[in-house]
């Protein structure tokens, strides 16, 4: 396929480039080209993402049968918040109006901060346990709004112009040789890592459910979460979620040092489960 990636020269988006480098014919939009030159046999255009002219203007050249929408500031804390949530959300508008207006199939990132677990003034106890794609949607930070937004944009665009979008709900991404959920003063502080409770995910594993999105048929929008087989902490979920907050909801199913986050829907629509733990990921 001829495939568009927003964003990536960023640090997740580099893998996904170099990965559907591989099958497909690669474009990728970004701020700038990368002065080294790139992956081999990717096409790099820098453009605002911001500018709906230019957005729309290269999609009709290009004419690209699916595209990958990474890009977007991708936390809070580093910008105003009225800067990243226009920026999020205006991007995401531009890149989706476009990929509709020309018929090409979506896969998006969206973000585990949806939720609105790990930005609130003080972490609630969520309404199940494992989380699932309907759980409630309660961000209290610019940051989890733009990306409630942006599946709210994913879903106007699939209602008016029959185009598929998916969009990615990733827990804190780990590169091979750095994850910093095993760094001692995440370990050994629950504290630190209970915003999501203690999720992560590997960056391969996300890769594979962007390649398992695009080549999925569906309709409509659909969102999936994207974590990793366990928690971060190597210890049992549910005792951990007792000791940090207390209590645990009532619809508690998770065992053993399961993730808080189901990814049941992904390997039911997509056929993906994660495939890397820290135990035996973090250094390879």
């Amino acid at each position: 396929m001829d495939v568009i990636v927003t964003g990536g020269r960023g640090a997740s988006g580099e893998w996904i480039v170099d990965r559907l480098a591989e099958r497909h014919e690669v474009t990728c939009l970004d701020r700038a080209r990368p002065k080294d030159g790139g992956t081999d046999g990717v096409e790099y255009l820098a453009v605002d993402l911001t500018d709906a002219g230019a957005v729309f203007d290269i999609f009709t050249a290009t004419d690209p049968d699916a595209v990958i929408h990474w890009a977007a500031i991708p936390v809070a804390g580093n910008h105003a918040g009225v800067e990243l949530y226009r920026n999020n959300t205006l991007v995401a508008y531009n890149v989706l109006t476009a990929a509709g207006r020309i018929g090409a199939d979506v896969v998006q990132a969206s973000s585990d901060g949806a939720y609105g677990f790990f930005f609130a003034e003080q972490t609630p106890v969520p309404d199940e346990l494992p989380i699932t794609e309907e759980h409630a949607l309660r961000p209290e930070d610019p940051y989890g709004l733009s990306k409630v937004v942006t599946e709210e944009i994913a879903k106007t665009v699939t209602r008016s112009d029959d185009i598929s979008v998916a969009s990615l709900r990733p827990s804190w991404i780990q590169l091979p040789g750095e994850y910093p959920c095993r760094d001692p003063e995440y370990v050994e502080n629950p504290d630190a890592g209970a915003g999501n409770y203690w999720s992560y995910v590997d960056v391969r594993d996300v890769v594979d459910l962007v390649e398992a999105a695009l080549a999925a048929d569906f309709d409509g929008h659909e969102a999936f979460n994207c974590v990793g087989p366990d928690n971060a902490l190597g210890e049992p979920l549910e005792a951990l979620i007792r000791e940090q907050f207390g209590d645990v909801p009532e619809d508690c199913t998770v065992e053993g040092e399961a993730s808080a986050y189901s990814t049941a829907k992904a390997e039911q629509m997509l056929d993906w489960v994660p495939a890397h733990s820290w135990k035996t990921a973090a250094e390879s």
